[in-house]
């Protein structure tokens, strides 16, 4: 279970951490969010739950930083829809899309790394298996290997017979 910090948010627009006594910035909420540590805000003066406009202020920021993050033509929906026909959705599907692509994405990868190491481990000894059949010669053998002779290609049509 990731790590809960829970940090407060002062009418100066500051975050306070208590656990270690500091102030800290929304790229430093960022950091935190990015090694696995969920992020908890609450209001100093009410105890409200700021956390979603927090979370959002850190994306907005990353945004401004990168210059993008969502279309327009997708804002606009957003702005136009007062937002509350969209919550559903985000809360719901988009949620669970994002997880499940980055768990796919994860997966994949793992398995392509898997298959990248067998392909380390077999790729010398199918080498040294096809050294010795020369019309392998050009794919596996060192550069300007020549590939079969007419003998060689003669000897497998009157095999294949």
């Amino acid at each position: 279970m990731p790590e809960t910090v829970t940090l407060k948010k002062y009418a100066s627009r500051r975050l306070y951490n208590p656990k270690n006594s500091s102030y800290v910035t929304l790229a430093q909420v960022a950091d935190m969010i990015r090694s696995g540590v969920d992020v908890v805000v609450q209001d100093a003066k009410t105890g409200e739950d700021v956390t979603a406009f927090i979370l959002t202020q850190v994306i907005l920021e990353e945004a401004r930083n990168k210059k993008a993050l969502l279309p327009p033509p997708l804002l606009h929906l957003i702005i136009r829809s007062d937002g509350s026909a969209l919550k559903e959705f985000f809360d719901k599907h988009l949620t669970n899309a994002i997880s499940s692509y980055l768990a796919l994405k994860d997966a994949f990868d793992e398995q392509f790394n898997k298959w990248l190491a067998m392909g380390m481990n077999y790729s010398d000894l199918a080498r040294e298996a096809f050294k010795t059949m020369p019309m392998f010669g050009p794919f596996f053998g060192p550069p300007g290997t020549p590939g079969p002779t007419a003998e060689d290609r003669g000897e497998e049509k009157r095999r294949k017979r």
